[in-house]
């Protein structure tokens, strides 16, 4: 895939920093840290989604770390 093509979509969920790289039929994630250093996730996102559904995806997928005060799953850009 070609620099042009790949883009890297951030995500808040649930308190979690997650990157999203690529385009819809090679999606990367990675957990970003406070440092600013960024790691692969443990999970694979489906090649299938398109990018309108990545953040409804990784909500679905991180629900069981939601809490009271942080109950929000939301793009960062």
């Amino acid at each position: 895939m070609s620099e042009a093509a790949s883009k890297t979509l951030r995500f808040n969920i649930f308190g979690m920093q997650i990157a999203v790289v690529g385009a819809p039929g090679k999606w990367s994630a990675f957990l970003l840290g406070d440092d600013g250093k960024r790691r692969p996730a443990d999970f694979i996102v489906p090649h299938e989604l398109a990018e309108d559904e990545l953040c409804g995806y990784l909500a679905d997928l991180m629900h069981e770390s939601a809490t009271p005060s942080n109950s929000g799953a939301y793009q960062i850009s």
